[in-house]
């Protein structure tokens, strides 16, 4: 498992506090496939004769998905949304699916819901990566994780109601964080269990603040699998660590660790008694464990690479395997006999045995379902191909390489649960608008973030070359930031940064706005993306903005609204002149529709976090209006409920001159200031209007040069299109300005911006120069 930034739990953290982050994740038009790896997989078995199977996927694109198993294929039947990184695991306790995450998270859920999370626990400290659970006592789940962690639940009392402490605030009632039903208001530390019948929970009620799991400590490292015997008496534990450790599951006190593997164990399973382990690791061996004699009794040498699931019989006779060989083997543990039973054309993840379908995850998003008998296993080895498993690790490689590699049993699997490409790929193209990605399927698709759409779709074609294709010279600055760790594209802001990038309505093709309009990406994008949370939300009485929103610059206070169509003109102003750090345009009244509409068909999804309550996740459309500061971060509320946001420097900074050798006189003094996207034929008309204002160019010159009055020159607004009312006659002698940098003409569409970035190509000031050719 890859080490990536986390959203969890970072309360330990000595980094300096930043702002809370909004990111939203762009699903693909069907959303009821996962885009990403497999990591782990649920069976539930019908309750009643009228009513089906179900199998659970949980995902590396942060879902757990829910599919029915009728007769015919698998079909979709529920998404489980609210974790914010992969899950990695799931279990079925009774009616109740837990989750576990990347998230640092673990997560209950009703199994035949809607979807809808009803608790989350943030106990651990990083990266939760296995479940257990105990058959006969569904009470009882241990989590594992990195940093050794181990927790043992009672999950009864965990989930049971909870009733607020003295100090929880009234306005704490009912909020809730995301998909969560915990209060988001009251924090672990506020909660306390009304009533448990269980000894594990007793032991810990010493905590008056709520439940707190029990702690089974003894690893050194971190844990990637846990097992646990149906009576919820034995816990074993594995991972980088190479060694089983053995807990008793009622008191976490740890009994003994057995030694034998070479690397990473990553599958453990325990038989119901209690007396059988067996284990797979890295080191691509299989161990069947005596814990009452505490020593390996067997060693299977089945696959030629890292073993990763396994999944046994009922009667812990036969175990199927898979792992990194992409290969599925079942074996005897009594007679060492085994066979291929298929091979898969990902790593298998995980496995889920059901009746005569075993159910194989890999790193591919697709399930695939593979012939099995779960009541008479030696059917299968019957078939033909089997050979005696070895006790040595290199033996099957050794085989393989020796060209006596098995047959699998089967070629065609019977069912498959279809996902979808993961976007593994992708380039921010210069536009700061579009992204270039290339799925696993080798597609290339173009896709505008500011709507969450898919633009174009090439097909398979080359990554490089596309993008050569659609380069632009046009300069913008960086005010996201993008991964696909969900398979997915997900686009983070943060403040102030993401405040930084402007455009013109029209080079945005917008309509209904005048010329010089210009619209804030990140505000507009905003306002899209919240537009059902603001259109379902009640005011509340008073000023919600209490924050200090000062460490933006160049803004005017009172000034129009970026989207509003009367935006006046902006001036070209000296860089002395005074201006106010924040960009409030909270005096003019909110507009509710955004510039860029999210499609509801496959909306995005929200991934954030307010000022209580930890990080949620949450489709858009499917935000109640309920939500405010302790679920938001505040910057977004301010920015699309008052329009106030801290506006970044985009000014540039730059002087204008003659041509060095030209006749023309200078009509500035000092230094410039304008927005970065200016246009460089709106420099041209400044230095028109300045030629032609006040007093008349002289035309009479023999060699056609324009002569400049030398009357009080006013200093014109930049961007004004047309010349002043009254043409004098002499003003006929219009001239034609070319402005240039680095002895490059430069072409009316480029932005200063632009021109710094791939002509000037310097950290100073930027320089412009002008140069007059006649015309009439």
């Amino acid at each position: 498992m890859h080490r990536v930034g986390s959203a969890g739990n970072t309360a330990n953290s000595t980094r300096p506090r930043r702002e809370k982050r909004f990111t939203y994740v762009l699903n693909d038009a069907d959303d009821t496939k996962h885009c990403a790896g497999i990591n782990c997989l649920a069976y539930l078995k019908a309750s009643t004769s009228d009513s089906c199977d179900y199998l659970f996927s949980g995902s590396r694109d942060g879902t757990l998905k829910r599919w029915a198993l009728n007769d015919q294929s698998p079909s979709f039947s529920g998404t489980f949304e609210s974790h914010v990184d992969w899950v990695n695991d799931a279990i079925i306790v009774g009616d109740t699916l837990v989750s576990c995450s990347s998230d640092t998270t673990i997560k209950a859920w009703n199994c035949l819901s809607d979807g809808i999370c009803t608790r989350t626990f943030r106990q651990h400290s990083d990266y939760v990566t296995c479940l257990t659970g105990a058959e006969k006592n569904k009470n009882l789940v241990a989590s594992g994780g990195l940093l050794g962690e181990v927790f043992i639940w009672d999950i009864e009392a965990a989930l049971s109601p909870v009733i607020k402490s003295s100090d929880t605030t009234p306005e704490d009632e009912n909020v809730t964080n995301g998909n969560s039903g915990v209060p988001l208001g009251a924090p672990m530390s506020t909660l306390r269990v009304v009533s448990s019948t269980n000894n594990i929970t007793a032991s810990n009620h010493g905590n008056p603040n709520g439940y707190s799991p029990m702690s089974a400590k003894g690893n050194k490292d971190s844990v990637y699998a846990l097992a646990m015997n149906d009576a919820g008496t034995i816990l074993v534990s594995g991972g980088t660590e190479k060694v089983v450790r053995v807990f008793d599951a009622r008191t976490g006190s740890k009994n003994m660790k057995l030694k034998g593997h070479t690397d990473n164990i990553r599958a453990l399973l325990i038989d119901s008694t209690g007396r059988y382990c067996l284990s797979g690791s890295s080191d691509s061996m299989i161990r069947l464990w005596d814990l009452g004699q505490q020593r390996c009794v067997h060693s299977y040498a089945v696959h030629t690479d890292s073993v990763w699931a396994l999944a046994a019989t009922s009667s812990f006779t036969h175990v199927y395997s898979g792992g990194r060989d992409q290969s599925l083997y079942l074996t005897d543990l009594a007679t060492r006999e085994s066979v291929l039973v298929c091979n898969s054309e990902h790593p298998v993840l995980q496995l889920a045995l059901q009746d005569d379908t075993i159910w194989v995850a890999t790193t591919d998003s697709s399930v695939y379902g593979w012939p099995a008998d779960g009541h008479a296993p030696q059917k299968v080895l019957q078939k033909g191909g089997s050979f005696l498993a070895g006790n040595l690790s290199f033996s099957r490689a050794r085989a393989s390489l020796e060209g006596s590699a098995p047959v699998p049993v089967y070629k065609e699997h019977d069912f498959t649960i279809p996902g979808l490409p993961a976007i593994i790929k992708h380039e921010i193209l210069n536009n700061r608008r579009h992204v270039l990605t290339k799925d696993t399927a080798g597609s290339v698709k173009l896709w505008d973030i500011t709507k969450g759409v898919v633009i174009e779709d090439y097909g398979k074609v080359s990554f490089e070359e596309k993008k050569e294709e659609l380069f632009e010279r046009v300069s913008i600055p960086a005010w996201f930031t993008m991964d696909t760790r969900l398979g997915c594209l997900s686009v983070h802001l943060e403040t102030p940064q993401c405040f930084s990038a402007e455009m013109y309505a029209m080079d945005l093709n917008l309509t209904g706005f005048n010329e010089d309009a210009k619209i804030n990406l990140a505000h507009e994008t905003l306002k899209g993306l919240l537009y059902h949370w603001l259109i379902k939300r009640k005011p509340k009485s008073g000023n919600s903005g209490n924050h200090n929103l000062s460490n933006g610059v160049d803004g005017v206070s009172g000034k129009s609204s970026s989207t509003d169509p009367a935006g006046r003109n902006v001036p070209l102003t000296r860089v002395e002149s005074s201006d106010t750090d924040m960009a409030d345009h909270s005096q003019l009244s909110a507009s509710t529709f955004s510039v860029f509409d999210f499609p509801t068909d496959s909306p995005p999804s929200i991934i954030t976090e307010g000022a209580q309550g930890g990080p949620w996740r949450k489709k858009c459309i499917d935000l109640d209006g309920t939500e405010d500061e302790k679920d938001l971060p505040w910057w977004c509320i301010e920015c699309v409920i008052n329009n106030r946001f801290p506006k970044e420097n985009t000014k540039c900074s730059f002087y204008l001159q003659p041509l060095e050798g030209s006749p023309v006189p200078s009509v500035t003094q000092g230094k410039l200031s304008a927005p970065r996207i200016l246009r460089i034929h709106k420099v041209v008309n400044y230095v028109v209007e300045k030629f032609l204002s006040d007093k008349p160019l002289d035309p009479a010159g023999s060699d056609g040069s324009f002569g400049l009055g030398t009357g009080q020159i006013q200093f014109p607004a930049l961007g004004d299109n047309s010349l002043r009312a009254g043409v004098k006659p002499w003003q006929k002698y219009k001239p034609t300005i070319e402005v240039l940098c680095n002895n490059q003409v430069l072409q009316p569409e480029m932005s200063l911006a632009t021109v710094r970035t791939y002509i000037w190509k310097k950290s100073e000031d930027l320089v412009l120069q002008y140069r007059i050719i006649q015309s009439r």
